[in-house]
């Protein structure tokens, strides 16, 4: 089994102590999938608006979140 089915495994647990604590794992394993794809889509020379679109929110959300300084 995946780190990912387990923890969405979790998630789901009638514990809320285990449920939280899946959830929390699993938003941070998704911030670290995004980022990965978000700098590939970069260097592949995707714009801002372009990696925006396909996460459904603004330019700017992107741009301040993954955007270097």
């Amino acid at each position: 089994m995946t780190k990912a089915t387990d923890l969405a495994e979790r998630a789901g647990d009638r514990d809320p102590r285990i449920g939280l604590r899946a959830v929390a794992a699993l938003r941070r394993l998704l911030e670290q999938l995004e980022a990965v794809q978000v700098r590939s889509a970069r260097a592949k020379g995707w714009s801002w608006q372009e990696i925006a679109a396909e996460l459904g929110v603004s330019r700017q959300a992107v741009h301040k979140k993954h955007g270097k300084g």
